[in-house]
């Protein structure tokens, strides 16, 4: 078998027949749901694919684990609200049968926000590893958590070449489904923050983290990186997503604080001592 595709889902009906519709000729397609409520598993199983239901352990032991399942010689990792490229199509299955000489490939990702392909401000070509032998690679796992939260790698030691075309990410349809992500992810990333000790502890690391990074990565990505070329929907992208890293670091500070609570009110308690009889 030459291609398996291995893509983790949670109710995902609105974006899955897209995906599925792209790699319908890879000889295998792995889908690993975890308790979607919706539709995602009768779709998946339209398309051919083998479905394996597991409870979520995080990104990185979940996309593991399709790797695991996948008996192709390549494996391509998608993720559920991504779709290859006709162009990128054509480019992989007319490789891969020639045995290239390189194990691993990255893809350009082309991020869309409110329909909108955003190409600037560091936004594109945002190139992931997702094609690769699959003895060759895998996500990584830091020792600091069972699973790293957010923005899983995968680890490959050795030559990689990037292809010529892209993949499509429909990230963000709706300013709503923006706002619910950077939440989630804002939260995530805060518990990443507190293990590594970054919870603005001084008032000056706090002024920092809250509000001169945030308003650096908004000016470095909108103007000199020229976000403004993106239009209307960039300007709210990067407003936004500078808005994310504002929340990430404040929501490290309170976990920090929230942490420290218990400890500073026992330590508030008076001593209690014994009367004699």
């Amino acid at each position: 078998m030459l291609l398996s595709v291995a893509i983790v889902t949670l109710n995902e009906e609105l974006n899955l027949p897209r995906t599925l519709a792209s790699v319908r000729w890879a000889q295998e397609i792995i889908v690993v749901d975890s308790g979607s409520t919706d539709r995602t598993v009768e779709i998946a199983l339209s398309f051919g694919a083998k479905v394996f239901d597991r409870e979520w352990p995080g990104f990185a032991s979940q996309k593991n684990f399709a790797i695991s399942q996948c008996s192709g010689t390549w494996i391509l990792s998608l993720d559920a609200d991504e779709e290859l490229s006709p162009e990128l199509q054509t480019q992989i299955r007319t490789m891969l049968p020639s045995n290239p000489p390189t194990d691993a490939y990255y893809l350009r990702r082309r991020n869309l926000f409110l329909g909108r392909w955003i190409k600037r401000g560091g936004f594109y070509p945002d190139p992931k590893l997702r094609l690769f032998r699959r003895t060759a690679a895998n996500f990584t796992i830091t020792p600091m958590f069972e699973d790293r939260p957010v923005h899983e790698t995968i680890a490959f030691d050795g030559a990689a070449d990037t292809l010529d075309f892209d993949i499509i990410h429909h990230a963000y349809p709706t300013l709503s489904t923006y706002i619910e992500h950077m939440d989630r992810y804002s939260s995530l990333g805060a518990n990443l923050l507190v293990a590594k000790g970054r919870t603005g502890a001084s008032l000056f690391s706090f002024l920092l983290q809250i509000f001169f990074i945030p308003q650096f990565t908004f000016v470095w990505n909108y103007l000199f990186r020229f976000g403004f070329l993106d239009g209307r929907e960039g300007l709210l992208l990067h407003l936004y997503h500078a808005t994310y890293t504002s929340w990430k670091y404040a929501k490290a500070w309170e976990k920090a604080r929230s942490q420290s609570s218990p400890q500073k009110s026992e330590a508030a308690k008076p001593a209690q001592t014994s009367k004699a009889a």
